[in-house]
């Protein structure tokens, strides 16, 4: 058998491997779609037809209002501290918080920045090992420093905030989370990236990710009766949760030797049988603006690609080892959606490896060569089966990224999908490189930069 021969045989079975994932996939995708527009079309139905909409500018008053502890872990982030210290006491005004912020012994000029905002609502704590530890043991740290604060003052924290020393608050994010944690023991916003101008390509693909997983992928969660994963930022936990986290490990709520503590502590709270929420809520009547965390995302390829590899890492890799499978079926559905990353990004490798091997074979059947471009009937139906269901997909993201952007950024999510793919495939490879070797042993962290109309 000729070579051209045999690569004929290798695309088809390659698109043959890829076009059968796809389409388990696809099936996967297309149910979440399905619950999310049923519950959608039933609330607008059973509950907005006979209740006025909230909005959390006029939500009642928390019955018990608490002070609400806040913590942001820095390390190495004297260009991006003091302006985000400084907008969210600009905007959380006369709020009752106080803030926690991590730096490290070996980072001289993150304490310098802390220091050149001086409100008694800031906690700078320091971290005396050399840096950088773990984010994790770092928040341990903070968890310490509240500990400490409540025995000397007197007073007991109602929640814990998580933020990172990037990030741009919402003026009414601290009262949302005074009433909600009195609902449940943890609740998540959504996380809306700011959009980057001149990375509209890298940075561009995260707004169109969590437009679409912040929109529809954790309102589903929640409606299956899944626990919330924290993005870990934009999230508060009730005091007594994050105490009875602390009380079954060592006095440390957080894992310190994790990469992705955010996304475990909120599977853990679950466990606990306690309620977790997401809540995405308009902030007033007649705007689209709805309370939430925002911030700038990776804006390179390389910074954006070791960004994934952690979360991929923690999450599918690390995640399947130290949380397993646990709970209902919605439970263990959406783990299983979680840790996809890898076999999703196989799949694309063989699918854009058979694209690549039938283009070469084209054009060697232009130029005369005796070669047979076939495909088995199975594949054939599969491919158009696929066609469908990624014009649907494409629709659906394009659709989230719109109500969320508008219809600009609406558009360029469809050619973004490649670049979304792209850096997956590569942070998965960086991600089982580093699984392999023992798991990261230290915080990896990307270059932060505050929105420049937000510096105070």
């Amino acid at each position: 058998m000729s070579p051209a021969f045999i690569l004929s045989d290798l695309a088809s079975e390659l698109a043959l491997f890829a076009a059968a994932g796809f389409l388990l996939f696809a099936l996967d995708d297309l149910a979440v779609d399905l619950i999310y527009f049923a519950r959608r079309g039933w609330r607008a139905l059973t509950i907005y037809s006979r209740y006025p909409r909230a909005f959390a500018g006029s939500l009642p008053a928390p019955a018990n209002p608490g002070r609400i502890a806040v913590f942001i872990p820095a390390w190495d982030e004297s260009a991006v501290i003091a302006d985000m210290l400084r907008a969210t006491l600009k905007r959380w005004g006369d709020g009752d918080f106080r803030l926690f912020v991590g730096y490290y012994a070996n980072d001289p000029l993150t304490e310098a920045a802390i220091g050149q905002v001086v409100d008694p609502r800031i906690e700078a704590v320091l971290v005396e090992d050399h840096g950088p530890t773990t984010k994790a043991d770092c928040l341990n740290q903070l968890y310490d420093a509240l500990v400490a604060i409540e025995c000397r003052e007197s007073w007991t924290a109602k929640a814990v905030v998580l933020h990172d020393a990037e990030d741009l608050v919402h003026p009414l994010e601290i009262r949302l989370f005074d009433v909600l944690t009195e609902k449940a023991a943890l609740v998540q916003l959504p996380v809306i990236p700011l959009l980057d101008p001149e990375s509209r390509w890298i940075g561009g693909h995260y707004c169109d990710e969590f437009a679409e997983s912040h929109g529809k992928e954790l309102v589903v969660r929640e409606a299956v009766g899944a626990s919330i994963p924290l993005a870990g930022v934009g999230c508060a936990m009730a005091r007594d949760a994050i105490a009875r986290l602390a009380a079954d490990n060592g006095g440390r709520p957080f894992a310190a030797q994790c990469m992705t503590e955010d996304y475990e502590l909120g599977l853990r709270i679950g466990a606990f049988a306690d309620k977790t929420m997401f809540v995405r809520i308009p902030a007033v009547a007649g705007s689209r603006s709805v309370v939430s965390s925002r911030g700038h995302f990776p804006g390179t390829l390389d910074a954006a690609v070791r960004q994934k590899a952690r979360w991929i890492g923690g999450i599918a890799l690390a995640g399947w080892e130290r949380l397993g499978w646990r709970g209902g079926i919605g439970e263990r559905w959406m783990r299983m959606r979680d840790r996809r990353g890898p076999l999703a990004a196989l799949l694309l490798v063989a699918g854009y490896a058979a694209i690549l091997l039938w283009a070469q074979l084209w054009i060697a059947t232009k130029l005369g060569a005796p070669v047979m471009l076939a495909a088995s009937p199975v594949l054939i139906v599969l491919l158009k089966v696929n066609a469908v269901l990624l014009a649907w997909r494409v629709l659906v993201r394009a659709g989230f990224v719109t109500a969320t952007y508008g219809i600009g950024q609406g558009l360029l999510s469809i050619p973004r999908l490649a670049v979304g793919n792209l850096i997956s495939i590569l942070a998965v490879k960086r991600a089982i490189g580093i699984h392999a070797s023992g798991g990261p042993k230290q915080w990896e962290k990307t270059r932060h930069i505050f929105p420049a109309g937000e510096q105070v």
